[in-house]
């Protein structure tokens, strides 16, 4: 006895015709001007003179589209679409406009003849739309110009939004990159009781821009035994006859939200939050569906030719073979002729909010709440002077952590993301209200493991952290990502897609404003012990730098109550990327809350308590950015107070990077009046920096001042004591001194030779005492900062 048959013979010819109507406004938005419904024979004006975009992955996606909008219809689901493969965004517009949504947003593109020329024409045209589904196509958080990121972004998306769907399109290409390897496994930390579900669709349709896809050349059953392994129950939609295939793709659809909805009943109603096999679906179908079958002798559809434009248009017979295949789609039954999808087909589409192009979801500033903070003055440290007091850093803001996370487990809109350091960061106090999320079996020695925690650092990957974290913010919650410094260089060009992400939407009016990615960087370049050379690279303030200034943050908090003071800050703000370099380990502490809110807030100040001119001209300033060159600059006031106490010094501390550009260049520099009165217009400065020193060169160059001499990071290192760290790199007490003496050759002259001439001895000292005893000199180790008047050489 055969299986019913999902679709009616009128459900099949209906959703035949939508994916015609789809697959025609998508090849048509790569390739014409006017005439867009062919009402008369098409003229070479009529064709645009650059045809740049893609079709390979358009039909297919076009394909999932509309049976994921029977879907929604049927079950009246909370669907949003990630689009995953490389190119297409000319499909997810042409879903769009078909659903209204796109009108909506943009009623100059109006749902007729008018407003579907100006669809067409501004697909990949100068002052017109991405070829990607970029941040101007409603429905989409994820641009997919940068391959491996979808599903990561996907989970980010569902957890803890437990009625979500994300169905995410997975391009057989895509699947090739390390992220989108690693990304079948966050299935691992998906709570079927508390998150939504995703529900990947890997399209397998052959080839890249010129090879062919690894996946797409496996045998089924290997296929289906990789997926099996990572956790996934498959289902095999192949084929490329529409007619059968609509069938299948709407059994597989059915079965697949049938299983979700089973899985989380059942945990729901009985408690069982144990991992699940989660169902996804593979669809095999010819690269360039219903496109041309050859051109000019070559094969096009199923191969890779068809990946970007199937008909060049270089010669005068192609005019003739590109009007065929647009008329085949037959676009006089499916729109009226003032341009409307005729009123059977527009009823096959959702309604409202359940239209993915219109998912609240998808625009997460429309859902976004504000996080309950505690006050963070109250964790602050007491210091009673100066230097008086260490702590740790990171351990104190742990404890600010802790009680974020409690006060917002109600709402569970805050979660923090780590590669497995987020203990070795000192967030420990987090685990006093919380567990790391795994959904595994648990072991008899796991510790802070749960599966429905508010940590997500059980996974040792930087993409998975970051794409995670980025799909909860921008479907409207908060959180953080910690990291070590230099590994944070994995997620480079994660963080610059999500950049210019956020500075395309500042300039659309009607996408809402998002919590900011808030980057904490610990374990940094200045103490690695055992790691060494491998763990020392400061360079991701370089390249955050160097994207738009209405977007990024760089703060470098010298001490806990900065740290507490900058974080508070930027968990609350909107629409920016916040970088915040901390230390973890024990450090003096230097200013009291009261001083640390104000210095924050200013992001920039003269440190008078470490300063001797008195509000006179300095001789020098010593300017310090990161908490080892505060350290470091603070004992060369010491021992330049000790040896020439005439020696007139001013201590600037930088908090916010930013603030060394012009205001000109950045929301946050000083102006060119208020940065001389700092530095002054022509006394030397020297600068000691946490990273390379000539991004502080970058970032001053336009001032008045060029007397300006920096010390930072000169990729230097080794595994090596933290002190040796900075005296391989010249940003030492030692070296630092040396160079204010050699700044001051007028003031200090022969007076300062002879000091050299000892600091260099103290500098062979200390590298006979690590040799011997594998720790730095007991003066170093036991330094406190006492205005100068100790003895430390």
């Amino acid at each position: 006895m055969s299986r019913k048959a999902a679709l009616t013979p009128s459900q099949l010819e209906k959703i035949d015709a939508y994916w015609r109507a789809s697959n025609y406004l998508t090849a048509c938005q790569l390739y014409l001007l006017d005439n867009p419904l062919l009402k008369e024979p098409l003229q070479p004006e009529h064709i645009k003179k650059k045809i740049v975009g893609h079709w390979g992955t358009c039909p297919g996606q076009n394909f999932i589209y509309t049976h994921l909008n029977r879907a929604i219809v049927k079950y009246d689901l909370d669907m949003i679409y990630l689009s995953g493969p490389g190119h297409g965004g000319n499909a997810m517009v042409a879903q769009t406009y078909m659903e209204g949504s796109y009108s909506e947003v943009y009623p100059n593109i109006s749902r007729d003849l008018e407003g579907m020329q100006r669809l067409f024409k501004q697909f990949s045209f100068p002052g017109g739309i991405p070829s990607h589904v970029a941040p101007e196509t409603p429905g989409s958080i994820h641009e997919g110009g940068e391959l491996g990121y979808s599903l990561a972004h996907a989970f980010g998306a569902v957890f803890d939004n437990p009625d979500l769907i994300a169905a995410c399109v997975v391009g057989d290409g895509e699947a090739e990159t390390g992220p989108l390897a690693t990304a079948w496994h966050s299935n691992k930390f998906l709570n079927p009781v508390g998150d939504g579900a995703v529900l990947p669709i890997l399209h397998l349709n052959g080839f890249k821009i010129h090879n062919p896809t690894i996946l797409s050349r496996m045998s089924h059953t290997e296929l289906e035994n990789f997926f099996r392994g990572c956790g996934w129950e498959p289902r095999f939609v192949e084929g490329d006859d529409p007619k059968e295939m609509h069938q299948k793709m709407a059994s597989a659809m059915d079965w697949a939200i049938r299983e979700i909805k089973r899985i989380q009943a059942n945990a729901r109603l009985t408690g069982d939050e144990a991992r699940p096999t989660w169902p996804m679906i593979v669809l095999r179908t010819p690269k360039g569906w219903t496109g041309p079958k050859e051109v000019d002798g070559n094969v096009i559809e199923g191969s890779f030719r068809a990946h970007q434009v199937p008909i060049d248009m270089s010669k005068p017979e192609h005019l003739g073979m590109l009007e065929a295949w647009l008329r085949s789609y037959k676009p006089e039954e499916l729109f009226t002729d003032d341009g409307k999808l005729i009123p059977e087909l527009q009823a096959l589409a959702p309604v409202g909010n359940r239209r993915m192009g219109a998912n609240p979801h998808a625009n997460g500033g429309k859902l976004l709440r504000d996080l309950k903070t505690p006050d963070f003055r109250n964790y602050g440290i007491d210091i009673p002077a100066p230097g008086a007091v260490e702590a740790q850093d990171m351990l104190v803001l742990g404890s600010y952590v802790r009680d974020v996370i409690k006060e917002n487990e109600p709402a569970k809109n805050f979660r923090v993301f780590g590669p497995d350091e987020s203990k070795s960061n000192r967030l420990t106090p987090m685990f006093e209200t919380t567990t790391r999320v795994w959904n595994m079996d648990p072991g008899e020695n796991d510790e802070f493991l749960g599966r429905s925690g508010r940590v997500m650092d059980s996974m040792l990957s930087e993409h998975m952290c970051e794409g995670w974290l980025e799909g909860y913010l921008l479907t409207g919650r908060h959180g953080f990502f910690n990291s070590y410094e230099a590994f944070i260089r994995i997620v480079d060009s994660m963080f610059a897609q999500h950049a210019k992400w956020l500075k395309t939407c500042n300039e659309l009016p009607w996408r809402q404003d998002i919590a900011s990615l808030n980057y904490i960087l610990s374990s940094n370049v200045w103490q690695q012990d055992h790691n060494g050379f491998t763990h020392q690279d400061p360079g991701f303030l370089d390249h955050v730098c160097n994207k738009k200034a209405d977007v990024v943050r760089l703060y470098l908090p010298p001490d806990a109550n900065c740290t507490l003071s900058v974080f508070d800050h930027c968990i609350k703000s909107r629409n920016y990327v916040n970088v915040m370099v901390t230390s973890k380990h024990p450090r003096p502490q230097w200013l009291t809350m009261e001083q640390a809110v104000k210095h924050c807030t200013q992001g920039i100040g003269i440190w008078q308590w470490a300063s001797n001119d008195q509000w006179e001209e300095p001789d020098i300033v010593l300017a310090c950015c990161g908490d080892t060159p505060t350290l470091e600059t603070l004992a060369t006031v010491t021992i330049i107070r000790h040896y020439f106490p005439d020696v007139k010094m001013r201590v600037i501390n930088v908090v916010d990077l930013m603030r060394l550009q012009s205001d000109t260049q950045h929301p946050h520099g000083l102006s060119d009046e208020k940065y001389d009165m700092l530095f002054t217009k022509d006394k030397p400065i020297l600068f000691t920096f946490h990273g390379y020193p000539s991004l502080i060169h970058e970032l001053t160059y336009r001032r008045k001042n060029k007397n300006l001499h920096v010390r930072g990071y000169i990729e230097e290192g080794t595994i090596t004591t933290p002190f040796d760290m900075r005296v391989l790199n010249n940003l030492d007490r030692f070296h630092l001194t040396m160079d204010v003496i050699k700044l001051l050759p007028e003031k200090l002259g022969n007076r300062g030779a002879s000091l050299i001439q000892q600091l260099q001895d103290k500098l062979v000292e200390h590298k006979q005492y690590i040799a011997e005893h594998g720790v730095d000199l007991p003066e170093i180790r036991d330094w406190k900062w006492n205005d100068g008047m100790g003895n430390y050489l």
